[in-house]
């Protein structure tokens, strides 16, 4: 039985073909916005070690790195991309014949361009050898978790991760070549006008395509995707009923606490197990974020309720249901993405008294709320003394944010700053 079924596929003249086709269709690729994330990826590749982009699929990563590539030379990297079908059952152990047809085609070259990795089982093996002969890697894949495994077996200490996110507010408006307001000469206009783009922000998402084309159903396509390739298929699921149902269910309520227990009642599973591997899987595929509740005692925070987060708002608007706008959860769920762009400690809090604060950050020792108005006498009441309860139990704040739907004027509860700030030029800042 021949256990490395790729190479006997193609004769060497196929794959040439292959290769080549990939590389022309990657170097006219759309250059697109510049990404903020550029200067994370340029600033790692001064290091020699490898540079892992991991994201959702559609997120952009290829985008990224043409990006990348434009400035280092089309003549100075290999590229390849492992989500080409007819890579179906390459192995780490053909990495060398690869290279021994890459050398043939393009000549000598010191550096490679990798996209959708995680396709290939064991793939750190072959990066690590060839990063050991001098070789630098630019890397993107699909799956969380598959990588931060394989890169803390075979590249510890030999890389650096970049997580690619959907378009910040500020990216989407250079997408849209909409005029970005100077924040700190604002008129009532301008602030009209960016709570306006902000609307449509909350809408359409940060998915480049569906951004760019929004009469077309790439958000459930990419959805669909992500359920049965990147879950269904890579984790072997039976039946995927279950799963569809659940990432639907947590996709039409976004920023909202969900019980494992509950869940496991409602979509009739049989253990809570199972619950939490399902949405495990769909952390590691970049479909959701599921957020701890603060607690001093670990154990309390893995039985209390989890907060889930989506990827994408719009992608909560094409595949989730509801019966009326869910703009205020969105609006918190926006400022979770942009809070999780640049860390990963973010928690929600219950105060003594049962009132909810929607982020806590222990490194910065910051409370933020978030709502689409305080207009309302009662919705003002509840934020503030949600943030006053809170600050009397926790010790340890330095600083509240209340973000709305415009500036108010900043004021103390117990000698700790509070700031009321528009949610939109909050998100440009950020």
């Amino acid at each position: 039985m021949n256990e490395n079924p790729w190479k006997p596929k193609w004769s060497a003249e196929q794959i040439k073909t292959m290769l080549l086709e990939q590389a022309e269709v990657f170097n006219r690729g759309e250059f697109g916005i510049q990404r903020d994330k550029l200067a994370d990826v340029e600033r790692a590749g001064k290091l020699p070690h490898a540079v892992i982009i991991s994201g959702l699929r559609r997120v952009g990563k290829s985008t990224l790195l043409t990006q990348v590539a434009r400035k280092l030379g089309e003549s100075a990297y290999y590229y390849v991309n492992f989500e080409d079908d007819r890579f179906i059952g390459f192995q780490a152990q053909d990495a060398s014949y690869l290279y021994q047809i890459l050398l043939e085609l393009f000549g000598e070259r010191k550096i490679f361009i990798v996209d959708e990795i995680q396709n290939i089982s064991g793939w750190e093996h072959f990066v690590r050898r060839f990063m050991d002969m001098g070789f630098k890697f630019y890397i993107t894949g699909s799956n969380a978790s598959l990588l931060s495994r394989e890169l803390g077996t075979r590249l510890t200490g030999r890389y650096v991760p970049v997580e690619l996110f959907p378009f910040s507010f500020k990216e989407f408006l250079n997408f849209r070549s909409a005029e970005i307001p100077d924040l700190k000469r604002m008129k009532t206009t301008d602030s009209a006008r960016l709570n306006s783009r902000l609307n449509e922000y909350i809408k359409s998402g940060g998915i480049p395509d569906a951004v760019n084309y929004p009469e077309l159903p790439l958000l459930r396509t990419l959805y669909d995707d992500v359920l049965y390739r990147d879950i269904a298929t890579r984790y072997r699921l039976d039946g995927v009923t279950a799963l569809k149902e659940l990432a639907l269910y947590l996709l039409s309520n976004p920023s909202s606490p969900v019980s494992f227990n509950k869940l496991k009642s409602q979509f009739q599973l049989g253990s809570v197990n199972t619950i939490k591997s399902y949405i495990d899987y769909m952390e590691n595929s970049w479909l959701i974020f599921a957020v701890n509740q603060y607690a001093y005692s670990l154990k309390r925070q893995q039985i209390a309720p989890k907060k889930i987060y989506a990827i994408d708002t719009g992608l909560c608007n094409a595949v989730g249901f509801g019966f009326s706008p869910n703009t205020g959860k969105l609006l918190e769920n926006l400022v979770f993405l942009s809070l999780r762009r640049n860390t990963s400690e973010i928690y929600y809090y219950i105060s003594p008294s049962g009132y909810e604060v929607d982020f806590y950050l222990p490194q910065s020792g910051q409370l933020i709320q978030v709502t689409q108005s305080m207009e309302n006498p009662d919705v003002r009441e509840r934020e503030i003394r949600a943030l006053q309860d809170s600050i009397g139990s926790l010790k340890k704040i330095k600083q509240a944010l209340i973000l709305s739907n415009t500036n108010e004027d900043n004021f103390k509860i117990d000698g700790v700053p509070v700031k009321i700030c528009s949610v939109a030029e909050w998100l440009l800042n950020s």
